[in-house]
């Protein structure tokens, strides 16, 4: 059958029809452990029984507005955003490209603000902001960005966690106004930025009056254990893009700003047509208050260190495994060979995951996990890793 659809995604061959908490079905009734939650979007499972009423009463009330008038919603998900931040203001958009790509243009009116006619940004090695053409040149894949040259100028890249490098630059460059990345690297392989460094960030951009952005498109929303995963260093950003988990589904992007970036952005520099819509500000709201009512932040510590403890006592020592790392539900396991055809095999064996980096498996199940099904989770992996790693050579 031909495809009308053009041909950008190494799809599996099946299709998803519906689901019910943590696990899915495909067209042809097959049962699968969704152990991606949608790449960290399905924060809330699928069918949430809060979450579903809720929806339907929004859209039969208002879907979408565009942002000529006051929007009441806006202001309750934007003051939630701000209380579990303890930043200023919310600008809302539907994806995170979209949240990158507003930092990035706050941070280059940052800097020409203060007379800097050409301001750069410091970016990290392994990143991964988005495929628009100025969060491809901020992030670090070479294969993503072969084909779409030239990338923009005005990013400085340097290796993740050394702040020495960091310093240097501060010391060299007088263009720099900024400094953006994912407090754990996701789609370069689940690279946690260490405690010590985000505390070293925020002392250096505070000495220099630059804009400490942290992308938590990703690993926010309660991922880790937090609401922020910066929150574990226990500093503030002062622009913090996120999307993915914040509308269980629905399309929803926030740039979160402090008081040095929170009034950078004025009437006509910035816009936006879906973002901020009711139906998706109405899943933003539920989506939070629902993580709140049910503990999922605390879920989401007790189950990924339970996952994590399996799959360590399932693997450690086989030959072929490297290490975990990661915090709560955002998991990666790394392998020292290739590792895409795991993606079949889990699947053939009734788990949905995925591997980055090439040789990373990821796991990001959605938050309300329970105990049984993080034990069947790793019953269904560390075998089938185990069988991989003993059939294939290293690379």
């Amino acid at each position: 059958m031909t495809s009308h659809v053009m041909n950008t995604y190494g799809r599996l061959p099946f299709a998803l029809s519906h689901g019910r908490g943590c696990r899915v079905w495909d067209t042809d009734g097959r049962r699968y452990l969704d152990g991606l939650a949608g790449i960290a979007v399905n924060t809330l499972g699928h069918a949430h029984p809060k979450l579903v009423p809720a929806l339907q009463d929004q859209v039969a009330k208002l879907i979408h507005t565009c942002n000529y008038y006051a929007a009441p919603l806006q202001e309750a998900l934007a003051a939630k955003l701000c209380e579990l931040s303890g930043l200023d203001k919310v600008f809302f958009c539907s994806t995170g490209l979209e949240a990158n790509e507003g930092a990035i243009k706050i941070a280059r009116k940052f800097g020409h603000d203060r007379g800097i006619a050409r301001p750069e940004i410091i970016v990290y090695d392994k990143a991964f902001h988005g495929r628009s053409i100025a969060t491809l040149s901020a992030t670090a894949n070479l294969k993503l960005q072969a084909g779409f040259g030239p990338m923009l100028d005005g990013f400085v890249r340097l290796p993740l966690n050394d702040l020495d490098a960091v310093r240097e630059v501060a010391r060299s460059n007088p263009n720099v106004v900024a400094v953006f990345l994912e407090t754990i690297q996701g789609e370069g392989g689940i690279n946690p930025t260490r405690i010590e460094t985000l505390r070293g960030l925020r002392q250096i951009c505070d000495e220099h009056n630059w804009l400490l952005m942290l992308d938590e498109v990703q690993c926010g929303l309660g991922r880790t254990g937090k609401w922020f995963a910066h929150q574990w260093a226990g500093i503030q950003p002062d622009v913090m893009p996120l999307a993915k988990g914040l509308g269980s589904g629905v399309p929803v992007g926030a740039i979160v700003a402090g008081p040095r970036a929170s009034d950078v952005l004025q009437p006509g520099n910035h816009g936006t047509t879906f973002g901020g819509n009711p139906l998706a500000m109405r899943a933003g709201i539920e989506t939070l208050r629902i993580m709140e009512e049910d503990g999922l932040l605390a879920n989401a510590a007790a189950m990924g260190a339970r996952i994590q403890r399996g799959i360590v006592e399932g693997l450690g020592g086989v030959p072929g495994y490297v290490e975990l790392r990661g915090q709560g539900l955002m998991i990666g396991v790394e392998l020292d060979r290739e590792c895409n055809a795991l993606i079949g095999r889990a699947a053939k064996a009734g788990l949905l995951m995925s591997v980055t980096a090439d040789s990373v498996i990821r796991l990001l199940p959605p938050l309300i996990i329970d105990a049984a099904e993080a034990d069947e989770l790793v019953a269904i992996l560390v075998p089938l890793v185990r069988e991989f790693l003993a059939e294939t050579a290293p690379a």
